[in-house]
């Protein structure tokens, strides 16, 4: 499970809940429109109940004057009566049509009455679905505001896991730049360990002089110095320890020019012993060039040069001396025979 996935799937997440999000939202406002047309259902049903009642009063309003009318007649003590003009006969009249009203003003007012009630309990009803749904929409709103911070929350994450991976990568990518470097160092370790085996090789007596036929150079062009200087030792001669040298030493001024003696491949470059820095040419044919004691070089192992081409420079401190070396097959040969 990789950071790019775990990134993918808080990506996956937070699309889901936004997804949900948006579904609550479309709810959300459902709610509101319910609510909305309920609450106006409310106000035609008040604005039905304010008429019902005004009809009511309307159709009461002469009986009720009537009857309150008959009542305080009714009302009055016998011996008012009796001083009053009149008799007692108009009294109980009066009552009797009282009695006989009464139930005709209930009944006219029956329908309407039952229309009020009726009115009334819609009212009621709407009003506490109005309340039902106000409430639906609170969590609904609450759940919509969570599944917000939800989404939130993956998107952050998201982008954090997207960062890490992609540190990771680039750190991927450096490790393997790395290793491939390794390997090639490993490759120009293992050219430097064959060419250095080949120089500790050379610890054999010279040789005596090839015949004219191997001594036959295969370029197109005779070899030449790489640097012009004086000679300080010749080929064969014995050192100090007692070694012949294998080629010539020339004292040349510090900071000279080193140029290829002949077209040709760089096959080492590196200090070795005491020759200090060492450049290897391969002219082919079984043809080679060591150039030791230079001071710099600015050439690589593979390099292909052209005879004259920049080698290096001579060392800048102290006594500047180059040694030249020419085999054929790993064994010295006297090239002041090639020189043209």
């Amino acid at each position: 499970y990789t950071l790019a996935e775990a990134a993918a799937a808080e990506r996956d997440a937070a699309r889901k809940a936004a997804q949900e999000e948006a579904a609550l939202a479309a709810q959300v406002e459902q709610a509101r429109a319910d609510i909305a047309a309920a609450q106006a259902r409310i106000a035609l049903l008040r604005d039905r109940l304010r008429e019902q009642r005004q009809a009511i009063a309307e159709r009461q309003g002469p009986i009720v004057r009537l009857i309150a009318a008959l009542q305080s007649l009714a009302g009055r003590p016998t011996v008012v009566s009796l001083v009053q003009p009149g008799t007692v006969e108009d009294l109980v009249h009066v009552r009797a049509v009282l009695g006989s009203v009464a139930p005709v003003v209930r009944a006219r007012t029956a329908a309407l009455r039952e229309q009020l009630a009726r009115t009334r309990t819609l009212e009621a009803g709407e009003a506490v679905a109005v309340r039902a749904l106000a409430d639906s929409r609170a969590r609904l709103e609450t759940r919509r505001l969570a599944l917000v911070e939800l989404e939130a929350e993956h998107r952050l994450k998201s982008r954090a896991l997207g960062r890490a991976a992609l540190g990771e990568s680039d750190r991927a990518i450096a490790l393997g730049e790395a290793a491939r470097d390794l390997v090639d160092q490993m490759s120009d370790d293992r050219r430097s360990a064959a060419a250095a085996a080949s120089l500790a090789a050379l610890g054999e007596p010279l040789p005596r002089p090839e015949s004219k036929a191997e001594q036959l150079w295969p370029g197109g062009a005779p070899y030449r110095l790489p640097v012009a200087g004086q000679v300080v030792a010749g080929l064969g001669e014995l050192a100090d320890s007692g070694a012949r040298a294998r080629g010539i030493t020339l004292q040349v001024a510090p900071g000279a020019r080193v140029v290829a003696p002949a077209a040709g491949r760089v096959r080492f470059v590196g200090t070795f012993r005491s020759y200090g820095l060492v450049v290897i040419l391969d002219h082919g044919g079984g043809w080679s060039t060591l150039i030791a004691g230079l001071g710099a070089t600015g050439t690589q192992p593979g390099d292909r040069l052209a005879q004259g081409a920049a080698l290096g420079t001579a060392p800048t401190a102290g006594t500047a001396q180059v040694t030249i070396e020419l085999r054929r097959r790993d064994r010295p040969v006297d090239f002041t025979r090639l020189l043209g």
